[in-house]
């Protein structure tokens, strides 16, 4: 069996070029986890990642013969970036676990493909391919996938305590690549369950990445259900509720998801403290629950905020008020991002100054939003005479 013939990713001279340095000496170079499993369910692929049984310091001596540059990224874990026409491809040595202890992983470089795949995490993400796509498939990841069945490699609750994260990654994966029909494997459901204290142990950086990516899927809504149905919700954002998630993922159709929006719709006012959010992404968060509590019309929001945080907002509201949308939604944006305020200081002034302009300011526009835009500039001065 081989990938597509037609992946770009695959037969792209630059990552052919590495293939070609790294198998120099006879040495392996297989590409393995995401780009396969996406080439394989027809999925966009985004980073290169091949795995060598040439050690880190073979790897960085194989690329300078080749001319490649190569980044020591994660050497001591194997790892080294090679970069070849300005493509990243990430090369790691053949690994095995020695260690665990529920965050990170002691391990030691190995020859053997087997001992490779073995330590990783589901079967659809051990699933190798040759330089020229022939496919290796040590643990028959490839059935699983075909299924779209998110399984874990060997025993669950094992590969959990290896890394509490995997509890997360597994509703990760489900909600990018599971079959919704088919349902959750009772036997990784259980061992999550079993082991909800170890999520205590995980970075709230590492905890927000995995959520986020959750949230960023297509339709995340039966994952989250499930997560707190078992506590997990619970464990990691104490005090959320998913009841409007469902709903808002129904309205979003055709609109691009936004995990920051789906965020906001399962409440929490503790939010920020449990999880790692950017400034900018705490300012949305709260502009997206003020606006969908309030008052204000869409129009207004789509003034004041934008039409795309505005058009979020209002599709939390009708999700939390468990309403429809209003069929002049775009309509109503667009009226309310193409509005310009008629009055500016200038026309105040010198009358007004200081506290009491920036007060007459307020004033006026709010009239003028009430009005619908309607006011003019003469008509908005004449309230003030």
């Amino acid at each position: 069996m081989t990938l597509l013939a037609e992946q770009p990713w695959l037969t792209n001279p630059a990552t052919q070029a590495v293939c070609a340095a790294l198998t120099a000496q006879g040495g392996a170079a297989l590409f393995v986890g995401g780009c396969v499993r996406n080439a394989l369910m027809g999925v966009p692929v985004s980073d290169i990642d091949i795995a060598t049984d040439a050690s880190p310091d073979e790897v960085l001596a194989l690329a300078k013969a080749a001319g490649i540059k190569a980044i020591p990224t994660g050497i001591d874990h194997g790892t080294v970036t090679l970069v070849q026409n300005r493509i990243p491809h990430e090369v790691t040595t053949f690994r095995k676990d020695v260690a665990t202890d529920g965050r990170r992983a002691v391990v030691a470089f190995s020859k053997e493909i087997a001992e490779d795949a073995a330590r990783r995490d589901f079967t659809m993400n051990a699933i190798y391919a040759r330089p020229h796509g022939t496919i290796v498939d040590p643990l028959g990841g490839m059935a699983d996938l075909t299924a779209r069945r998110v399984r874990f490699i060997g025993t669950a609750e094992n590969r959990i305590r290896e890394d509490y994260l995997r509890a997360l990654r597994y509703f990760r994966f489900h909600a990018w690549y599971g079959d919704s029909q088919a349902g959750f494997d009772p036997d990784a459901l259980a061992a999550i369950a079993a082991n909800l204290d170890g999520l205590s142990q995980l970075s709230l950086e590492r905890v927000t990445a995995e959520l986020l990516k959750l949230l960023s899927a297509p339709d995340p809504a039966p994952a989250i259900a499930v997560m707190r149905q078992l506590g997990v919700l619970g464990q990691i954002l104490p005090g959320t509720d998913d009841r409007a998630l469902a709903p808002l993922i129904h309205w979003e159709a055709g609109v691009p998801a936004d995990p920051i929006r789906r965020l906001a719709a399962l409440g929490g006012a503790e939010m920020q403290a449990h999880l790692r959010l950017s400034k900018a992404e705490v300012r949305q968060l709260v502009q997206l629950r003020d606006a969908a509590s309030g008052s204000a019309t869409t129009i207004e929001l789509s003034y004041r905020l934008g039409r795309e945080l505005a058009r979020s907002a209002c599709l939390l509201r009708a999700a939390l008020l468990e309403q429809p949308v209003s069929p002049e939604l775009e309509t109503d944006l667009t009226r309310g991002a193409d509005a310009v305020f008629p009055i500016v200081a200038a026309d105040l002034m010198p009358d007004l100054s200081g506290g009491a302009l920036g007060t007459a300011l307020k004033q006026l526009e709010q009239a003028w939003i009430t009005s619908g835009f309607t006011l003019g500039r003469a008509e908005l001065l004449q309230q003030l005479k």
